[in-house]
């Protein structure tokens, strides 16, 4: 993945219009890959199928005895260790998490002194895809589709820092917010095609004489399988590139030289402090965004009492809309500003969050028409912060200072995570960790109002786009 003869010194976008859109659907090709993993494993179905293992083997039979707050499992093997079965779930991400903000660092450092930024992403993929197949093959106790989960999350996670790391040198300042938008845009419609299949497994798997665990296994294999196979198709248009410190070290990445070089960017993140601040604001507001996707499954389920088909039916909505509503957002960023167009999605979804806490149980409408709401603030408020904080970093360090936005990323899902956690272990539901997350809107929106994105963008060496 990757011949050294196409390779460049020169990490700046092609002067070709051509190039630069042959490069961009590739680009925008790996959203459509690896959003199914987000989408159906992540988001519907492994939720509610952990839990369901882990309540067997915690001796409830069904999903609404396993709301009893005495029930434990014992996830490493040893009673010094305990969670509630529903607890498993927010529990296994928060390890993942812990793992990424580990790795992450190491890996931006090393991909950025590599030359084949091709290979990392591909073979990153590839592992994280085959981890979500093996998932198939998990169907004996809780602990191995632990694992797989924890392997294919970690695996996840990293390749996006590769594949974000691509933005910048695939388009210019000016059309960093379309080719973001778009990416998303197109992951969302990948997401929601594959889901709909999905459905249509969960809604017929007793007319196909499977049961719910066993749809929930295929849909795990599909997902792995879409995931290596269009990912094989992404790569190919991208072309290797890289910057002054690849050149430096030959292109030869090594593990304790990424650990310095990493400790010396963040050394010199002090000279941007608009970028960190805007990181800050990512960690909290992309906290409550990260949340309320990641736990609307066993919310649904577990709180509202309803049904997984009728899940599936709004998480694929807020799939559509959210398709839509990426592209409304971007149209409406080129009049109201990058900026203001982001802090006005945050206002929608402090809204938003405050309502879910008063959703009634078994109201579908309700819950459905949440989803329209969630849908259309979801894309534009992710992509696009992805366009701004690609325009406040220094050349040459895409994938060190991405690592870093994905530990934010991560990060924030981490506070979430063990947030919902320990309520979870408390009350036995998600009710009351739902409410907490309007803090996290509320505070990230501060810390970007007060980013100052011009000045940070002149301060890294790039050009000011025209919108902001």
């Amino acid at each position: 993945m990757g011949d050294p003869t196409e390779a460049t010194a020169d990490n700046a976008p092609s002067s070709d219009p051509v190039q630069r859109r042959r490069e961009q659907r590739g680009w925008y090709l790996y959203d459509w890959a690896n959003s199914v993993f987000i989408t159906s494993v992540v988001t519907v179905l492994i939720g509610p199928y952990l839990s369901n293992l882990a309540c067997v083997s915690a001796g409830a039979p069904d999903a609404a005895s396993c709301l009893d707050p005495s029930l434990t499992v014992a996830p490493l093997g040893t009673e010094l260790l305990t969670l509630h079965p529903n607890a498993l779930y927010p529990a296994l991400t928060t390890v993942a998490i812990l793992l990424q903000i580990v790795c992450l660092p190491v890996l931006g450092a090393m991909v950025d002194q590599s030359r084949h930024k091709k290979r990392w992403l591909f073979w990153l993929a590839l592992t994280g895809s085959l981890s979500t197949l093996g998932l198939y093959f998990a169907d004996d106790g809780y602990m191995l589709a632990s694992l797989l989960f924890v392997l294919a999350n970690l695996l996840y996670g990293l390749s996006i820092v590769v594949y974000n790391a691509f933005l910048p040198e695939i388009s210019t300042s000016d059309e960093r917010d379309r080719v973001s938008v778009t990416g998303w845009g197109i992951g969302y419609l990948g997401g929601a095609l594959l889901l709909a299949a999905h459905l249509g497994l969960v809604v017929g798997a007793d007319s196909l004489g499977i049961g719910a665990d066993d749809a929930a296994r295929i849909a795990f294999a599909s997902c792995g399988i879409w995931w290596a196979g269009f990912t094989v198709l992404a790569v190919k248009p991208l072309r290797d590139r890289f910057g002054a410190m690849a050149a430096r070290g030959r292109g030869r990445p090594r593990v304790g030289r990424s650990v310095r070089e990493f400790g010396h960017t963040l050394k010199d993140m002090r000279r941007y402090p608009n970028t960190i601040l805007f990181l800050l604001a990512f960690i909290f507001f992309n906290d409550g965004v990260q949340a309320a996707i990641r736990y609307a499954a066993p919310f649904a389920t577990q709180d509202l009492g309803l049904q997984q088909d009728i899940l599936i039916v709004t998480i694929l909505v807020i799939q559509f809309v959210a398709f839509g509503g990426a592209f409304l957002t971007g149209w409406i960023s080129r009049f109201l500003g990058t900026k203001n167009t982001v802090l006005a999605s945050l206002v929608v979804w402090g809204a938003l969050v405050a309502a879910a806490y008063f959703l009634p149980v078994g109201n579908v409408p309700l819950f459905i028409a949440m989803g329209v709401g969630i849908g259309l603030v979801l894309g534009g408020t992710q992509s696009l912060a992805r366009s701004m904080y690609s325009q406040l970093i220094p050349k040459g360090k895409e994938a060190e200072y991405f690592s870093l936005f994905q530990i934010s990323d991560r990060g924030s899902t981490f506070l979430g995570s063990l947030t919902v956690t320990i309520a979870v272990s408390l009350t036995g539901g998600y009710r009351v960790a739902i409410l907490s997350l309007i803090a996290f809107f509320l505070l990230g929106g501060v810390l970007l109002w007060r980013t100052r994105m011009r000045e940070g963008i002149v301060a890294v060496g790039n050009q000011v786009p025209k919108n902001l």
